[in-house]
């Protein structure tokens, strides 16, 4: 009987951006992975297996799965592979006994030989190495005893280099497996499949954890499971789907802002899905700014790719405005996807988005957001390279990449361009598609025309690990569609509501200036303008005629940068436009404001993005809303003034930490032993505001 997968299983798409089919991508963490386990292949051992202790009698197992992996690992570490013999049955205690054999124990069956039959040489020679198990129960716990061990072979053990041949060893992992599918639906011969996977790994012919043979057998097999599961899993999708729509019409019973669009194709069947919630539709009317829309991964399972609209609080905590199903990745889906979106978020269009290299997605958004600056977050391509350029430039891809980083961040576009030209030649690299491809798309990514966009700190490193993390997040084993809906409402639900501990923000220069940022800016932007603050004192500056400075580090360790001071309007602005970038002015005009004795920053360089008071509040019924503005102004006055007075001493930050807390779940409990009474509450939140 066939069966489906059941574990809906995502992977990272490994389509390239260059658009041929033919060509995929890994990433740097794919490859250290494979380097490492590549590595533990060559040695045939890891670190643990190094002070492993042989098995002996009295030994103690949780499981009769435990003793068994522990027993692998002995037999891997000692040149020789393990099976499962015999196991014994009692209606008490279930099995109770487990016999594990070296792989060469007892003989080959004689069989009557057919006349086209192969004959095949058995490896089994009657070794007697065994270890032997019985399970008792201990204080009410099952534990495995070692009743019996030998480890006398009647035969040669392998060597390190020869033990990972052995049948038992040669396991295809699942990120493997998707690549060599990949590969064989290009049309690569099995032979030319383990060449590029040798390649991709960096390691030697015949160094791969299996054989060329385990890979014709995998494909052939695959090809027949696909074929007896084509039926049952096209079953499974539309059940699923079903399922999924179901779970949004609930979903929206319970949460009235709650949002969701599909569309069906010829066959009435769920096509592209798209959702959004109460809470996330509020959180982008204040941090819409900048958006990022993620299509790393896609279904196997399923065949759709996930996108997660994401954007950044105040608090630098990822929030998500929606996500969406999509069947493809045409330009047409991503078109439905745009359009849905703004429509969930009532037509408001963010000021940038963010995306990874895909032509698709960019002709989407240059259609449906003209208006909107589209950017290439540098850690979307920087793990791309090794796999680009790892076969035509060999050691000295580390070289180019450390190069590749230098250009991105200069300051000039034809800078950028002359010394891109030159780098290209330099590595001998004029032709390769996937540098022609970087360099057409170069006003979307590199910093000399991506400068002054605001991205609001979220092409930087720190942000790109918090997406990791809430991918990491959603994709946890699922079984169905169902259960991944489920895991991205209970995230989106936690990241919202999740409210940041007060923070003691400890001052580092004792400038009146700090001061004042401290009691306006959240944790988040104050320690982000602390650090400009305090690398502005390395900076020397030179008075020009006009009025402007000129900057300079004094260890020249960037160029120089020309700040424009304009005095009646309390304006500054530096070449660097890391203000324009991030909101959080840069240490070359904090340096030209410290020289102008200012003690306080201007209030235009406050911006309330990044305050404390912009704070995500509950996402509440909007004529409820003008109904009690008046007191939810005045409870924001004043828990604000509350944060700011108790955050400019450790003291105080303690005092107000401790008796809030007791006063609010005083106060909580005192509420909820109320008899609920709709006309009363309204009754007091009238006299309250009047």
């Amino acid at each position: 009987m066939a069966s489906i997968p059941s574990k809906n299983t995502w992977m990272r798409r490994q389509q390239c951006p260059c658009g041929d089919w033919k060509c995929f991508v890994t990433y740097d963490g794919d490859a250290e992975e494979s380097a490492a386990a590549s590595q533990l292949v060559k040695n045939g051992s890891c670190s643990s297996f190094e002070a492993m202790v042989a098995p002996y009698v009295g030994m103690v197992f949780k499981s009769d799965e435990d003793a068994f992996e522990y027993y692998g690992n002995f037999a891997r570490k000692n040149g020789f592979s393990i099976r499962k013999e015999r196991s014994r049955l009692s209606p008490q205690l279930g099995i109770y006994k487990r016999d594990f054999v070296c792989y060469r124990s007892g003989f080959a069956r004689k069989r009557p030989t057919a006349e086209h039959q192969r004959d095949r040489k058995s490896v089994r020679c009657g070794c007697d190495a065994k270890m032997y198990l019985s399970k008792e129960v201990v204080e009410g716990d099952c534990q495995w005893f070692v009743i019996q061990f030998s480890n006398v072979h009647n035969h040669e053990l392998l060597e390190d280099d020869q033990v990972r041949l052995l049948p038992a060893y040669r396991k295809i992992n699942e990120a493997d497996q998707e690549r060599i599918l990949l590969l064989s639906k290009a049309g690569f011969p099995i032979h030319r499949i383990v060449k590029v996977l040798e390649l991709e790994k960096g390691i030697q012919g015949g160094q791969l954890p299996f054989l060329e043979r385990d890979v014709r057998n995998f494909v052939q097999n695959r090809k027949k499971v696909v074929q007896e599961n084509d039926a049952l899993l096209c079953e499974k999708r539309e059940n699923d789907t079903g399922e999924l729509l179901e779970a949004c019409r609930a979903t929206k019973e319970g949460d009235p802002y709650f949002v969701y669009d599909v569309t069906m194709d010829e066959n009435d069947k769920v096509e592209n899905i798209a959702w959004s919630y109460g809470d996330s539709v509020q959180a982008y009317t204040m941090f819409r700014d900048v958006v990022y829309f993620d299509t790393t991964y896609r279904s196997i399972t399923y065949g759709m790719l996930f996108g997660a609209w994401l954007g950044i609080d105040n608090k630098g905590n990822t929030v998500l405005f929606g996500g969406t199903l999509l069947q493809d990745e045409t330009p047409r889906s991503f078109v439905w996807a745009l359009q849905t979106f703004v429509r969930f978020m009532k037509g408001i269009r963010p000021q940038t988005i963010l995306t990874d290299l895909d032509p698709g997605l960019r002709e989407a958004i240059r259609s449906e957001l003209p208006n909107t600056k589209h950017v290439v977050s540098i850690w979307n391509i920087l793990p791309k390279l090794s796999c680009w350029l790892s076969l035509p430039l060999g050691p000295r891809c580390a070289e180019f990449r450390t190069q590749f980083e230098a250009l991105y961040l200069l300051d000039s576009a034809e800078d950028f361009e002359y010394q891109w030209n030159q780098m290209v030649g330099q590595y001998g690299i004029n032709s390769d598609k996937h540098m022609a491809l970087l360099f057409s798309l170069r006003t979307s990514w590199a910093f000399p025309y991506t400068k002054g966009c605001f991205l609001a700190r979220m092409a930087t490193s720190g942000y790109s690990k918090s997406v990791e993390a809430f991918l990491r997040g959603v994709f946890s084993a699922q079984i169905c569609l169902r259960s991944f809906f489920d895991q991205v409402g209970n995230y989106a639900s936690h990241k919202i509501q999740a409210s940041e501990e007060m923070q003691y923000m400890h001052i580092r220069t004792c400038l009146p200036i700090e001061e004042h940022a401290r009691s306006v800016f959240s944790p988040f932007a104050f320690r982000a303008f602390q650090h400009e603050l305090v690398q502005a004192m390395q900076y020397a500056s030179s008075e020009m005629a006009d009025g402007s400075y000129v900057l300079r580090h004094f260890k020249k360790m960037d160029g120089e940068r020309l700040v424009i001071w304009i005095p009646e309007a309390e304006q500054i602005h530096c070449s660097c436009k890391e203000f324009e970038s991030s909101g959080i002015l840069c240490r070359h005009a904090l340096r030209v404001l410290l020289i102008k004795n200012y003690f306080q920053l201007p209030e235009k360089y406050l911006p309330s993005r990044w305050r404390k008071e912009s704070s995500l509040a509950p996402y509440d019924n909007p004529g409820d809303q003008n109904a009690n503005d008046e007191w939810f102004q005045e409870f924001r006055s004043l828990t604000g003034t509350l944060f700011t007075e108790s955050s400019i001493t450790k003291e105080r930050a303690d005092l107000v930490h401790r008796e809030l807390s007791k006063e609010l779940k005083r106060l909580i409990n005192e509420v909820t032993n109320m008899p609920p009474s709709d006309g009363v509450a309204m009754d007091l939140t009238v006299s309250l505001t009047g």
